[in-house]
């Protein structure tokens, strides 16, 4: 892969990049685990990946989640609290995605509850001509066939395309399809990473 290649697509995760989440008790109640592995039980979990792959309903992913992890929660309280996981957008996201003077795209493991009902669910919805939703698409990151949906879908060779991504799962998936990728986590970490690249006006 060729680091000077100029970038002509910049692809963004939603949470942990420009959507606020809220802590992981959110989800476990008080007794969680530690992030980095809640993180990696989270997107290796089959119950999360079948709901975030648009294959069950949200009852069900709460029961079967809640038996999965040993949670104390009911499935019906895991399920109100994930309702209210994304906190909106962090301050400056939105003013940072408009700032982008190549093309923009969302790639993100979600599920119609938060990408229609989330806060701010229009403004985020209005700052994309193209999304790439792990449950109106039937795939999910890390798997090599969403990064190469998302690379055929902008028609652009793969590492002219850049992904920004607060998990190094996910990032490690987007590099082995060929695409430039780096975690961030927050607004200034992917402002730094895009105004290195000259890609902000």
């Amino acid at each position: 892969m060729d680091n000077n290649r100029a970038i002509e697509a910049v692809v963004f995760d939603m949470g942990g990049v420009i959507v606020e989440l809220g802590p992981i008790t959110d989800i476990l109640g008080e007794d969680p685990m530690p992030p980095e592995e809640f993180w990696s039980a989270w997107l290796t979990s089959a119950a999360v990946r079948q709901f975030e792959m648009g294959q069950c309903s949200v009852e069900h992913f709460g029961e079967r989640f809640v038996a999965e992890a040993g949670l104390k929660l009911s499935p019906t309280q895991m399920v109100e609290q994930f309702r209210s996981w994304p906190k909106g957008l962090f301050p400056g996201g939105a003013d940072l995605v408009r700032s982008v003077n190549v093309e923009v795209a969302v790639l993100s493991n979600t599920n119609a509850l938060h990408w229609e009902n989330q806060l701010d669910a229009e403004e985020v919805q209005s700052l994309f001509a193209r999304t790439y939703l792990s449950y109106q698409l039937g795939l999910a990151k890390p798997d090599a066939d969403m990064f190469e949906h998302v690379v055929a879908d902008l028609a652009l060779p793969a590492d002219r395309i850049l992904f920004l991504d607060d998990n190094q799962l996910n990032v490690d998936g987007a590099r082995a399809a060929g695409m430039r990728a780096e975690v961030t986590k927050g607004i200034e970490p992917a402002r730094a990473v895009l105004a290195g690249l000259g890609l902000l006006d």
